[in-house]
């Protein structure tokens, strides 16, 4: 692991986000701000990556604004600017490298982690652009939300059959650091991106069904650098992530079933594939 002094700032990055998931939509963004000064001060975002934030969160709020051309317009920006964020495509971010070419054991090929700053703030910009994006909270049927989590529990098993991974049990010194970062940093925006954004858009105009397998295949192809198989698997596990949200109304559910898979790949598979 490598830290440097400006680490402190993924704190109240953390608890920004925490907020934004519980609803405390003002605290959320008031802490956000101290995150973003405080990277200014630390030299992990620039005067220019401090504009693309403000920019980005600005046309995010005129989709609620604004009608016909006006909205959509807004909308395809927020798009735009929240995929570029993905990708780290936008310019005045500094991500902090804190794991370099580690293994989880002698099996897994080695992988490198960042601690970013871009990607997390996706999370925001949408919830200024669709306040329903957390979902709404439905009394939970159990019978049935297990279903899908069953056909979660059972990939891992299948890629080993299939030759992708290998069994290999392991707890890294820095097991809660990819827990902090999958958990807050990645899987947040990624459930913000698929299942709060996209599956509950398409599902309003098409029905749910449609959203979830529209969703669902979105977020197979954004595996898409891993490999045909990845991009099957993705797509199965993004399926039982929409349906934890469309059973459950609650977008920390489908963060929460996402982040616990992740994890278990971590400590009991080989992470993130098995050396060929």
């Amino acid at each position: 692991m490598t830290f440097d002094a400006s680490i402190w700032i993924w704190l109240p990055l953390a608890v920004a986000i925490t907020l934004a998931l519980i609803g405390k939509k003002r605290a959320a963004f008031t802490t956000l701000a101290v995150a973003l000064f405080g990277a200014w001060f630390e030299a992990r975002l620039s005067i220019i990556g401090l504009f693309v934030t403000v920019l980005g969160f600005a046309i995010a709020s005129q989709v609620l604004r604004n009608k016909g051309f006006k909205k959509y317009l807004a909308l395809a920006v927020t798009i735009t600017w929240s995929l570029s964020m993905a990708l780290h495509w936008l310019p005045g971010f500094s991500n902090l490298l804190v794991l370099d070419k580690v293994q989880t054991g002698p099996a897994s090929i080695p992988f490198t982690m960042y601690l970013n700053l871009d990607k997390p703030l996706i999370l925001f910009a949408l919830l200024l652009a669709f306040p329903g994006l957390l979902g709404k909270a439905k009394s939970v049927e159990w019978g049935v939300l297990v279903k899908p989590l069953l056909v979660l529990a059972s990939l891992l098993p299948i890629a080993v059959l299939s030759g992708g991974l290998e069994y290999e049990l392991s707890l890294p010194s820095w097991w809660w650091l990819f827990l902090l970062n999958n958990l807050l940093l990645t899987c947040v925006a990624e459930e913000a991106i698929f299942r709060g954004f996209i599956q509950q858009e398409i599902s309003k105009q098409l029905g749910w069904k449609i959203g979830l397998i529209i969703a669902s295949i979105l977020f197979g192809i954004a595996h898409l650098a891993g490999g045909w198989q990845l991009i099957v698997f993705a797509a199965i596990a993004g399926a039982c992530y929409g349906m934890a949200f469309y059973l459950t109304g609650r977008l920390w559910v489908a963060v929460l079933v996402h982040f616990v898979f992740n994890f278990m790949h971590l400590i009991f598979f080989t992470y993130p594939i098995a050396i060929s």
